[in-house]
């Protein structure tokens, strides 16, 4: 993508009077030289694959590989029938969802990484929940897809959506972005709200670590795609209904990347500190990964696990 950062993103947008998703579209057009009919094809496909992402662990129990998540989104979907959740049937619909993925991907089952697998529950989740609980048709969708494929862009061409370079904030912090800027476009909101949009979710993220237990996008990470998602949300809200971000999406990305800059080794997705390094993690990792004389006590090391078993 040509687009340098936000501030031109939102010039070029209001220069061709188009909304984010319908540029970048234009852009992915004249760089891939496929036709609009193609290029809208293939992100329908991802739309489809997030269904059933979003949906596999709320049908079903769906447990992880290393068996350290599973059956959580099964139990907020049972949970939101009971009619009586504390934060109402959209959010707790979304944090289902955002689970939902987490654990069809630690189960070797179909995801698409938006941007990574780590973070890959949080933008369907939000997408898949506003389809429902707002009709949006399936054309609205794509096109809010599309928008937050050009907020990703801008991250992670100015800073980083890895959880190794920049920590959690990179990963769950990006994908909360692109799902606010999602959420904005499809409800009809400017590109410069988009944006707002964006700033506010990594405002408040900023700092997040990445501390997985035993090194695996499990612990705490399927929780924090749940919290993203609604991040992702209640940031939307706050700037549709006419609230601003007082410090621009090009400066809480430049800061993102300096607080991941700043993040001790621990605590960039090795596993070592923040919730990792605490005695339960310790003792997690070591149920996983076999007892001091390095015998298994978990299928993660079976070598007749078939990924094909937990698949789509």
């Amino acid at each position: 993508m040509n687009i340098k950062n936000g501030k031109e993103l939102v010039r070029r947008c209001k220069e061709e009077g188009l909304s984010i998703g319908e540029f970048i579209l234009k852009q992915e057009m004249e760089e891939s030289g496929l036709s609009r009919e193609e290029i809208y094809d293939r992100m329908l496909d991802n739309l489809r694959v997030m269904a059933f992402s979003t949906t596999k662990g709320v049908g079903e129990k769906v447990i992880s590989v290393s068996g350290l998540i599973g059956g959580d989104a099964y139990r907020l979907g049972k949970y939101l029938e009971s009619g009586k959740s504390v934060t109402g049937r959209t959010m707790v619909k979304a944090m289902s969802y955002a689970l939902s993925c987490s654990e069809v991907n630690a189960s070797m089952g179909k995801i698409v990484a938006c941007p990574t697998a780590g973070a890959c529950g949080i933008l369907p989740a939000v997408i898949m929940t506003m389809k429902e609980e707002h009709q949006v048709e399936e054309k609205d969708l794509v096109m809010g897809l599309f928008a937050s494929a050009g907020i990703g862009a801008i991250i992670a061409q100015n800073a980083t959506i890895s959880g190794a370079e920049g920590g959690c904030q990179a990963e769950c912090g990006s994908a909360a972005a692109m799902a606010a800027a999602a959420v904005v476009e499809i409800m009809g909101g400017t590109p410069d709200m988009c944006l707002h949009a964006g700033a506010i979710v990594f405002k408040n993220t900023l700092g997040l670590v990445c501390d997985p237990i035993g090194g695996l996008v499990e612990v705490p990470c399927a929780k924090r795609n749940a919290a993203g998602a609604v991040s992702a949300m209640t940031a939307a809200d706050m700037v549709l209904a006419g609230v601003q971000s007082r410090i621009p999406f090009d400066d809480t990305v430049t800061a993102m990347y300096s607080v991941g800059k700043l993040m001790p080794e621990a605590l960039r997705e090795t596993g070592i500190g923040g919730l990792a390094g605490t005695k339960t993690g310790k003792k997690l990792k070591k149920e996983i990964f076999g007892d001091k004389d390095g015998k298994s006590k978990n299928k993660m090391n079976d070598d007749t696990f078939d990924a094909e078993k937990t698949g789509e």
